[in-house]
């Protein structure tokens, strides 16, 4: 198949290479003309996936119409506050003839929808598809044995997605909740964040338990109001990610939030990274779709108050511990 991925950041590299050892042809798109020029002269991602070689059947360019001449189908894997920029540039070359699946984590800011839902507001009712899981880029990029979760209302593209993608150190499996898949995403790298700062203030292996596991429980609880199925959020896509972005020495989330654990300012911190931490932006969105179900989502608030109004870590896990005492399950 002609496959073009938009976005040339670590994880769009490792899936444009998994593509294209799997025998499809591949583009691989990315929005600054200097950047891919170099790309493509080094055939190495020296920014953002130093260490990896990009086979030399890979196209790389910054050119819409050249990444799109052809193409059946876009993987979309640019930062979520750029997807409707990308879309809206991309649109003129009638993307409705191609299949698109959506492997970015998070959630619009100014709206509030999921990826997917950006993606159909620019584009119409295209045929779309998720992906979402446990995949940390540097080791995806090394063959290291990952899984995934290809999740579609189409469940025959769910299928095909799920057979595009998978190899023999990469699973896939499907699944119809798009809704649980995006949300779990998207909503554990503010507990990945969590976890972070945790890390930072060396507070231990029970916090860190404690974290993921009531982590787990404000997603669901959103989840489930959200009309996402609550079994999604026990498998690959959520608890499996959280998991592994709350444990990853490589995970961007976490970093974050032991930075700020050890006392780094959190706006100092995104201004000296090029690197995407989606969970910043996630956090504001979350706690907006929390009032707006009207779900409890402690963890969440106390993040935002770190982020957004540079509340004293401490303080935070002090507000967490002293909160009114609650059944464990409600």
């Amino acid at each position: 198949m002609n496959i073009t991925v938009l976005g040339d950041g670590g994880w769009g590299t490792s899936l444009a290479i998994k593509l294209h050892n799997n025998g499809h042809a591949v583009r691989l798109w990315g929005a600054f003309p200097d950047y891919t020029i170099a790309f493509n002269t080094k055939r190495e991602n020296v920014k953002f996936l130093p260490g990896v070689k990009i086979p030399d059947g890979i196209d790389i360019t910054s050119d819409a119409e050249r990444a799109s001449a052809g193409a059946e189908l876009f993987v979309v894997v640019v930062p979520s506050k750029h997807v409707r920029s990308v879309m809206k540039r991309f649109k003129e070359f009638d993307l409705l003839k191609a299949k698109i699946v959506s492997a970015t984590k998070g959630i619009e800011e100014e709206t509030l929808l999921r990826v997917s839902e950006v993606i159909r507001d620019v584009l119409g009712n295209v045929r779309l598809a998720v992906l979402s899981g446990p995949t940390i880029a540097f080791e995806v990029a090394r063959s290291m044995p990952a899984t995934i979760v290809s999740a579609s209302k189409d469940v025959r593209l769910a299928k095909e997605v799920q057979s595009l993608f998978i190899s023999d150190s990469f699973r896939v499996y499907a699944s119809r909740d798009i809704v649980g898949v995006e949300l779990g995403g998207s909503l554990k790298n503010i507990i990945a964040i969590a976890s972070g700062v945790a890390d930072g203030l060396r507070l231990g292996a029970n916090s860190k338990a404690a974290i993921l596991t009531r982590g787990m429980q404000e997603i669901t609880r959103l989840g489930l109001r959200m009309g996402a199925k609550r079994e999604t959020f026990s498998g690959l896509s959520c608890m499996g990610d959280l998991i592994t972005t709350c444990m990853s020495k490589h995970s961007r989330n976490r970093w974050l939030g032991e930075e700020i654990g050890k006392g780094r300012m959190p706006k100092e911190i995104m201004g000296s990274t090029e690197m995407a931490i989606e969970g910043f932006v996630t956090t504001g969105s979350a706690r907006s779709l929390g009032k707006k179900y009207r779900v409890d989502m402690p963890i969440t608030e106390e993040i935002y108050e770190i982020l957004y109004n540079n509340k004293d870590p401490k303080a935070a896990v002090k507000s967490l511990m002293t909160r009114t005492p609650k059944d464990e399950i409600y």
